[in-house]
């Protein structure tokens, strides 16, 4: 596909042609059948002078007089038994009243009009003060010219005899012009859905790889991105898959920079451990190997905040519940005060019945296998790091699982805990840790993990005042 300017100034002169050519097509339909209108409605106005005087009848029509046997009958009505009549005959009955102006005033002009397939409506012809009656003829014969049948027509002029009339060739069907409305409209709606096509087409394109790379980070994705389209998409995909490489170059170099740190360090830190051990003052000895376990936690904490960030685990479908009841009954063997607490059962109303007067009532199903896409080690590592702070600050932890049609929420209470949600939020940033620093172990890299993880999984962490405690919120997409 070209480029979006060469493809939208086609678009433009292709919309403009073929609405000019639509235009100009209906147009000129419209003009062409008033002029039909008009020649038939002139030819109507002609024939009513000739009926009246004998002159010469217009060009087109022709008038013939019946021969005596179907005068009678013509005069009787039975229009139906006449030579050359359509079947089945539908007859349209037509009185016109001559001028009073005219020599013969009073005069009547009577018309039959004999068709196959319908009757004319006469009562909708419009009259106006004044109007003349050869002016009504013709707006008769207009109207048989506005349908396209072949009607045969008699009249007859006060009590002159009964004439046939032949103007199939000014108000018949092959005398009407060509209709191209229909085509015209045809022809713009079908433009219209082309073009409609082509840039709903186009922008589902740029839509599907905008979702894509919002759902990246999320669900993962390929290492470089293929798509057809026009050239400025393609040219944003080169871009994207160019800060991609480059992107996947910088974390791995830091976490290669990160693992020989911790790798070159282990052979010294073995060393300090045994020349440590050597030391006969305890005290000094309890120093120097709590440093040194404080320096290799450190350096494994950042490794692992650093993996998460890499976002290497694939993701795939798995039960929460069954990941986070689990994770809970690892903590109960170990004899951890952690408690799993099941949702409560979500009753649901009935209505009244013809048989019963009280309201019935029902639980819904427990849904035991809550479904998300997710990283399970990532996500497996978050619940232990709140679990564990949990414990580290409160007595006991409580877990919980909420889930609705879009999201699942892994929440974890404390018990006794002193800080709130508002001082627990302030340590969400890398190696931020709260007052009791000397009391309890740690490097100010849970939370921030939590928070990776959370955010890997399009959702995020927050925390609020719980009825015993402070209660975390790990919040995660669904799908």
């Amino acid at each position: 596909m070209q480029s979006l300017r060469v493809l939208g100034t086609a678009l433009v002169f292709a919309a403009f042609g073929i609405g000019l050519l639509s235009a100009w097509l209906w147009m000129r339909s419209t003009a062409d059948w008033k002029d039909h209108l008009t020649r038939s409605y002139i030819a109507g106005a002609i024939l009513y002078e000739s009926l009246r005087s004998g002159a010469p009848a217009p060009a087109g029509i022709a008038v013939t007089r019946l021969p005596e046997p179907e005068q009678a009958l013509a005069g009787a009505g039975d229009f139906a038994r006449l030579a050359d009549i359509p079947q089945p005959a539908l007859i349209t009955n037509v009185s016109i009243m001559a001028d009073s102006s005219d020599r013969l005033s009073g005069a009547l002009l009577t018309l039959a009009i004999i068709s196959d397939d319908l009757r004319y409506r006469v009562a909708e012809l419009t009259t106006h003060e004044g109007q003349t009656a050869p002016e009504t003829l013709g707006k008769l014969t207009r109207m048989l010219a506005s349908y396209c049948s072949e009607p045969i027509v008699f009249a007859r002029m006060g009590d002159a005899p009964w004439v046939r009339i032949d103007g199939t060739a000014v108000w018949g069907c092959n005398a009407a012009p060509r209709d191209l409305r229909l085509v015209a409209a045809i022809a713009g709606l079908v433009a219209l859905f082309a073009f409609a096509t082509v840039v709903l087409d186009t922008s589902a394109r740029f839509a599907d790889f905008a979702k894509k790379l919002r759902s990246r980070r999320r669900l993962g994705g390929p290492d470089s991105y293929e798509t057809k389209g026009p050239e400025e998409l393609r040219e944003i995909v080169d871009a994207v898959n160019s800060y991609l490489e480059t992107e996947r170059e910088q974390l791995a170099k830091r976490a290669i920079v990160l693992s020989g740190i911790s790798h070159d360090l282990g052979t010294p830190a073995t060393r300090l451990r045994l020349r440590t051990a050597l030391i006969v003052d305890s005290e000094l000895r309890e120093k120097l190997e709590a440093d040194i376990d404080r320096m290799t936690g450190m350096i494994e904490s950042v490794l692992t905040y650093t993996r998460a960030e890499l976002n290497a685990e694939t993701p795939r479908q798995l039960s929460l519940a069954a990941l986070v009841e689990a994770l809970v009954a690892d903590y109960q063997d170990t004899g951890s005060p952690v408690e799993f607490r099941r949702a409560e059962p979500v009753i649901v109303q009935g209505g009244r019945s013809v048989f019963m007067s009280r309201q019935g009532h029902g639980t819904l199903p427990d849904e035991r296998r809550v479904i998300v896409t997710a990283r399970p080690v990532s996500l497996q590592r978050a619940v232990s790091n709140l679990i564990d702070n949990a414990l580290k600050y409160g007595r006991r932890a409580t877990v919980e699982l909420e889930t609705d049609a879009d999201t699942a929420t892994v929440t974890v209470e404390d018990e006794g805990s002193d800080y709130s949600a508002e001082d627990v939020e302030r340590l969400l940033a890398p190696f931020q840790r709260g007052d009791n620093t000397q009391s309890i172990s740690g490097y100010g890299l849970g939370l921030t993990i939590v928070a990776t993880v959370a955010s890997l999984h399009g959702g995020a962490l927050a925390f609020e005042t719980g009825a015993k405690g402070l209660r975390a919120r790990l919040t995660i997409q669904r799908r």
